[in-house]
This record gives structure tokens, C-alpha cells and sequence, in this order.
């Protein structure tokens, strides 16, 4: 069964983490993605750790199913091969300062004039547009400049980043929408068209508690832990041998949650009956919880709450992330295809799941730097019908 973007064909000079996220989702549907990397160095994070026999886990799982061919596009002849490719891609990426492209002559506007159905995806710092599009960032630095820092750890404690890199990543997934839709387009008007993002513009899109508190008060909100601000009770409570995650998102699982405890009294209890005023004392709620769940251990209150209706999880790390068998069932966590001399990664799997898309457990595994250049180079001798 064919997937969506079969047939379509991605140029992939990003590298790091938030374009290849991006082409890894690409790839997941269907398309074909030839990474472009630098001659002898390759992506950046062919050098990052953990190794297994000498190979990046950390490139692996976010380059498999792509092909490699090594091209320095400053020389002669490696830039003939990148216009041939041009000439056969759909789609091209790129993840440099706003102005290096341009630089070599593969510039938006050089290009869509030559190739007009071509889209142009570009991910960076600060965008291509404004007083500071020249910038360096990563992902650490639009995290701080985009407000995520400043919500994020515990109430008077110091600014804290978000442990998975949502800097890069949300971007990543911008920049895949952004190509989807650039591709329906083009299925209208037959033209390509530039996708522009910016790292710190996607962290300010995904923060809608703090852009809502912020421009309705006038104040914002500081670090609160693992306490949602506008939602009591929903944070992490103490058991008796670790953490149970509590989200009583309204007033009737407030109810149910309080029933499950033994607190049958507090739902009619006017400093408790609303969310609103539950959000004022939340720390008064999180000690009166805690009375009972500390008495038992997590696997208990996970039994008794998910009985009542109340949502609720355990803190995973992630080696039980792993294991998890929802997470698991749903094709997740995927292993990277071997023949015998490479190491078998894991990879995250696809979490886009339609109904005619192909969802196996395993993947092809990333390419070794310029591995696949002599098969590239055969496809592009090939007549541009066959592709």
C-alpha cells in the first residue's frame, strides 16, 4: 500500500535536530529524503554520544530511511550533481543563518525563479525576516528568549529548560506542516512556494496558558512545577513509593477524585466546589491529597483512580517508556533494520496513524555518510520519467 508522499523527492541539507526531525517525519510518510552532508564530517551529530560500535544512536534515530551522498557546494563538481538533483526534487531544506544559501546561488529567489515549482523549506534561530534574523540560536536559547524557561521548574527556584529540546523539535514539526501545505497548494496553483520558521516564533505558539494569562492580566505567570495554573487539582502528587500524576480537569472528575479518596465532603465545600476557587489554594488541596495517597503505593491509586474515571499515569523514566505495552502496541518504539554489521538502534516510531499508511515495527537504518552516492548517481542518469 503506497504511502501519501510516495514518489515525492526531499533534498536535505539540514542537520542537527530540527530539520532532520522534520525529514524523519517526511520519510515516516512516504518520501524519498537524500540527505546532503558535509564532505569527510558529515552531520554534526554523526560525532554526538551515546555509540554503539562506533555509530551515533542520536543520528540514527533521527535520520533512518534517508540516503546520504556527500557534496561540498562551493565545488565545481559537487555542485553539478546538486543541480541535477534540483532538477528531480520536489522539495528542498535547509537549516543554515538566513543569507548562506544565497551566498552559494540556492537562494528562495534564485531558485524559484529557475525551478518554480520547487518548495523551499527553511528553518532557523530567528526566522529570515526582522532585525535579528542573522542570529545564531539553539534550542536553549529560544526556549529563555520565547518564555518557556520562564514557566518552567519550581515556584522560586531558578529558570529551568525543558528536558526534551522543544526549541528545535516544535520547529521541526512547523517546518513538516508548513511543507504539507505548501504541497497542497502547489496541487492548486502548480507553484512552490518558501517555508519560512522561526525556532523562537514556535515557542511562542505553543504557549497558550501563559500568552492567555499574560494579555488578560497584564501579569505573567511564573514557574509552578508539575501544577497546571489554571487547573487544580492537576499536578504530581506523593504516594507511598513514588509520584501519581492527578488531572481533575473539571468539576464532575473533581467529584469522582474526591469519592475515590475518601473526600466526600470537599466537592460541596464552597473554598473547593469550583476550579476557580480550587486555583486559589492549591497547595491547602495538594496537602489534603497527599494525606491519603501517601498511605499507599502508586500502583494501588493508579488501580483506584483509573476505576473512578479520573485521569491519572505514573512518572516513567524512560526505560519504562519502553516497555510501556500502550506505547508499545501502537508500533512506538521501533527497531532499525540490520544486516549483521550494524548496531540495532531503537527509533521513535511514527505517531501519525491513518488508516491506509503502512505502520511496521521495524525501519531502515540511517545512512552511513556518502554511502549512497553511486545509487544517486545512477537514479539521476536514469530518465526523469522513472523516478
Amino acid at each position: 500500500m503506497a504511502k501519501p508522499l510516495a514518489g515525492l523527492v526531499v533534498l536535505d541539507l539540514t542537520h542537527v535536530l530540527a530539520g532532520p526531525f522534520c525529514s524523519t517525519q517526511l520519510v515516516d510518510l512516504g518520501a524519498r529524503v537524500i540527505k546532503i552532508e558535509r564532505p569527510g564530517l558529515g552531520d554534526d551529530t554523526r560525532a554526538f554520544p551515546p555509540f554503539l560500535d562506533g555509530e551515533s544512536a542520536y543520528f540514527a534515530a533521527l535520520n533512518h530511511g534517508k540516503s546520504s551522498i556527500a557534496l561540498n557546494l562551493k565545488a565545481a563538481d559537487d555542485r553539478e550533481i546538486f543541480e541535477r538533483l534540483l532538477q528531480r526534487a520536489d522539495v528542498v531544506l535547509e537549516n543554515y543563518r538566513p543569507g548562506v544559501m544565497e551566498r552559494l546561488g540556492y537562494g528562495w529567489d534564485d531558485l524559484h525563479a529557475r525551478l518554480p515549482r520547487l518548495i523551499y523549506g527553511a528553518v532557523s534561530g530567528f526566522g529570515h525576516t526582522g532585525p535579528e534574523a542573522g542570529k545564531p540560536a539553539y534550542d536553549m536559547v529560544v526556549q529563555a528568549r520565547g518564555g518557556v524557561m520562564s514557566i518552567t521548574g519550581e515556584t522560586g527556584g531558578p529558570p529551568v529548560r525543558v528536558g526534551a529540546s522543544i526549541g528545535d523539535v516544535v520547529a521541526g514539526m512547523y517546518l513538516t506542516q508548513g511543507i504539507l501545505a505548501a504541497l497542497i497548494a502547489r496541487g492548486q496553483s502548480g507553484l512552490g512556494q518558501k517555508v519560512d520558521i522561526s525556532m523562537l516564533d514556535a515557542q511562542l505558539a505553543i504557549q497558550e496558558h501563559a500568552i492567555a494569562i499574560t494579555g488578560a492580566t497584564g501579569v505573567p505567570p511564573g514557574p509552578t512545577g508539575a501544577r497546571h495554573p489554571t487547573i487544580t487539582p492537576f499536578a504530581t502528587y506523593r504516594a507511598r513509593d513514588g509520584f501519581v500524576v492527578i488531572a481533575a480537569g473539571n468539576d464532575a472528575i473533581f467529584a469522582r477524585l474526591c469519592a475515590a479518596l475518601g473526600l466526600d465532603h470537599l466537592p460541596d465545600d464552597p473554598d473547593y466546589a469550583t476550579n476557580t476557587a480550587r486555583c486559589q489554594r492549591p497547595d491547602l488541596l495538594k496537602r489534603l491529597i497527599e494525606t491519603i495517597t501517601l498511605t499507599r503505593d502508586v500502583d494501588h491509586w493508579i488501580a483506584v483512580l483509573e476505576h473512578a474515571g479520573v485521569p491519572t499515569g505514573r512518572v516513567q523514566n524512560m526505560a519504562q517508556v519502553l516497555r510501556d505495552p500502550q506505547i508499545l502496541s501502537r508500533n512506538m518504539v521501533v527497531t532499525l533494520q540490520t544486516d549483521g554489521d550494524r548496531p540495532a538502534f531503537v527509533a521513535a516510531g511514527n505517531p501519525i496513524k491513518m488508516s491506509d499508511l503502512p505502520d511496521g515495527t521495524t525501519r531502515p537504518p540511517a545512512p552511513r555518510l556518502d554511502q549512497d552516492r553511486q545509487q544517486i548517481l545512477d537514479w539521476l542518469d536514469t530518465d526523469a520519467t522513472g523516478r
